[in-house]
């Protein structure tokens, strides 16, 4: 098995984001659409979101960790403070279930190769011990759930699913709808 490490993004491994998230950056999102408008997403869709992306790291934010494997980067989550995903603050099926402070976990990408290895739930581990690292005592997630389909499309469960969730200790908080899900991890 090979041993995966996980290392918050920073200016330093910029390029090794860039390298994951590919020339297109996941479909033009360079994972910033919790982080804005959904007007500025479509505006700046791909280029536009890789500056806005690349200029919260060269402001000295976190706003994820990185996996990899043998110095190769295969995976990333999306952690940062809530207040930090203006869309997550303004959706109506994802807002506030009470003024808690929590850290939200709203995105997962892994590399093709990498899919179904297990890496999501390493990717939960190291977002839990950076938010516990960073002070934080609450992680919540926002997972899909497939509700009893076989499989879902990635771009579907870009969240994560809940029996990931459930199974590294997160709880239900609240379903908002058929398809979502609040999930928290309180740190003990």
């Amino acid at each position: 098995m090979t041993l995966t490490t996980f290392l918050p993004l920073k200016k330093q491994n910029w390029e090794d984001f860039e390298t994951l998230f590919g020339r297109h950056g996941a479909g033009g999102c360079w994972c910033m659409w919790w982080r804005i408008s959904r007007k500025e997403f479509g505006r700046q869709q791909g280029e536009g979101n890789r500056l806005a992306m690349k200029a919260i790291v060269d402001a000295g934010q976190c706003p994820g960790i990185l996996a990899y494997q043998e110095h190769v980067p295969v995976g990333w989550c999306s952690v940062a403070p809530r207040e930090e995903f203006h869309s997550l603050n303004r959706s109506p099926v994802l807002k506030r279930i009470d003024p808690e402070e929590v850290w939200s976990i709203v995105c997962f990408f892994i590399a093709k190769p990498n899919r179904g290895t297990g890496l999501t739930k390493q990717l939960i581990q190291a977002a839990v011990a950076h938010v516990r690292k960073n002070g934080g005592k609450l992680v919540e997630a926002y997972p899909t759930d497939p509700r009893h389909r076989s499989s879902l499309a990635p771009a579907s469960i870009y969240m994560g699913l809940p029996g990931i969730f459930q199974s590294m200790g997160f709880e239900v908080c609240a379903r908002p709808s058929k398809a979502k899900v609040i999930m928290r991890y309180r740190m003990g």
